[in-house]
């Protein structure tokens, strides 16, 4: 039966969860736009009002905690009571002992890159790439530029822009980091990060691949993310809940790309926090819990 403590948190996370962008009452995106566009020293210099505009917005956001976060959470509690009740029972604190569990898989951290710009027509685009088919994980496949977080980088903004650089030569500066989503699972159990960035000036971004990655670089349109058009879906099982992989066909000219799997869910994701509101499809996303123990083998379908 689940504690009351799981139930309050499952309450505030779907709370959090209905309103994607959680903005300040007080605030007003319209007239904080105006004065981070005319302030020299603002990161946000160089940004049209749209832009600015979604910069404050996306700034506001908060991403509501994992289901991963949550049993963490309820875990630490369940540790403590029963750290609690070993002291009461012997009478002083030096006599508990510890509880004996075996050691919890921790996965590794990562992050992913959602990069945004205007197109010529004022339509949000983001920033994609087709892998190397020389990769021996998800060869060939489209992504978001990132990867897996080294010692040296400070934070998940870190990650993703030191890898968006290392990948399509993407410069830092170039990119207003603006916010990060909830975390994500990979299909080999990475725990990833999607950092949001606004690119103010697309004409100073000069692509330049990593061929050892990256086959080519591309970009979309962020709202076909929400659009039940070129779509598909296929069922699978993680842990006991039943889930959708998407699947979204897009034409650039004569190429063709199909963006699936977990960069289809991080765009649908970021695309519902962006335009403030929920795909116009059934989403039935994973709840990216992390098994306790898992092998070499272990993968999420």
């Amino acid at each position: 039966m689940r504690s009351s403590s799981f139930k309050t948190l499952l309450r505030r996370t779907s709370l959090m969860a209905t309103n994607p962008s959680s903005p300040s009452p007080s605030s007003s995106p319209t007239q904080n736009a105006i004065s981070i566009l005319t302030d020299p020293n603002s990161p946000f210099t160089g940004l049209s009002q749209r832009l600015a505009n979604l910069a404050q917005q996306l700034r506001l956001y908060k991403p509501p905690p994992s289901f991963q976060d949550i049993e963490d959470e309820i875990e630490e509690q369940r540790r403590e009571e029963s750290a609690e009740k070993v002291v009461s029972q012997v009478g002083f604190a030096e006599s508990a002992t510890p509880i004996s569990n075996p050691e919890r898989f921790k996965p590794r951290r990562a992050a992913v890159l959602v990069c945004l710009f205007e197109d010529g027509c004022g339509d949000l685009r983001v920033i994609l790439t087709k892998r190397s088919s020389r990769l021996s994980t998800h060869s060939g496949e489209v992504s978001l530029p990132g990867g897996k977080a080294d010692e040296g980088d400070v934070n998940d903004e870190d990650t993703a822009t030191r890898e968006a650089k290392e990948e399509i030569g993407l410069d830092p500066s170039l990119v207003n980091v603006v916010t990060v989503l909830e975390p994500f699972l990979s299909k080999h159990l990475l725990r990833v990060i999607p950092v949001i960035g606004i690119l103010s000036n697309k004409e100073l971004f000069k692509p330049a691949p990593n061929a050892e990655e990256v086959e080519e670089i591309f970009d979309a349109p962020l709202e076909m993310f929400l659009k039940d058009e070129n779509r598909r879906s296929e069922e699978k099982e993680w842990m006991g809940d039943k889930y959708l992989i998407h699947h979204f066909d897009f034409r650039e000219g004569t190429k063709k790309f199909v963006i699936w799997g977990l960069t289809a869910g991080v765009l649908i994701r970021a695309a519902s926090v962006v335009y403030q509101r929920p795909p116009s499809f059934v989403e039935q996303m994973p709840k990216f819990r992390v098994p306790r123990l898992v092998t070499k083998d272990t993968i999420m379908p």
